[in-house]
């Protein structure tokens, strides 16, 4: 597996693997096509495995979606792309990571929190389809 920043080649595979991912309301391609510069992939060759898209405001960053196929889930996919994010985020000074999760996804919750980032809030109503709460985690760099 390596990571690596995502090109304009990528759009219809990140945007096939959105769809399956997020399927009540994933990105458009059109959408993925204009922030490709902020994401970055884990792949097996010409596999995509997963996705992370990392957002920047002066010195906060905010993982704005991490996403892995299904079929290479529990693999470590996740971990490695948090990994690659937070050491991108220490690389570029920032001071903070924020990230919204599903109130109900314990898994995505305990790897947040393996990875060093706290609960500090929750946003009440936060997703749709369905309605639920997110949980607002920071990690201070």
């Amino acid at each position: 597996m390596t990571i690596r920043d995502a090109s304009a080649a990528d759009v219809a595979a990140i945007a096939a693997l959105e769809a399956v991912c997020f399927p009540a309301d994933p990105w458009p391609a059109d959408m993925i096509a204009r922030h490709i510069d902020r994401f970055l992939l884990a792949a097996d060759g010409p596999e995509l495995l997963g996705y992370a898209v990392l957002s920047t405001v002066l010195d906060e960053g905010n993982l704005d979606n991490i996403a892995v196929s299904p079929a290479r889930r529990r693999t470590g996919v996740a971990g490695a792309l948090l990994t690659e994010v937070i050491r991108r985020a220490r690389a570029l000074g920032l001071a903070l990571l924020y990230l919204e999760v599903r109130a109900s996804n314990g898994p995505a919750v305990a790897l947040y929190e393996k990875h060093g980032f706290a609960p500090v809030g929750r946003r009440k109503n936060y997703y749709e389809k369905p309605r639920e709460d997110a949980v607002l985690m920071t990690l201070v760099l």
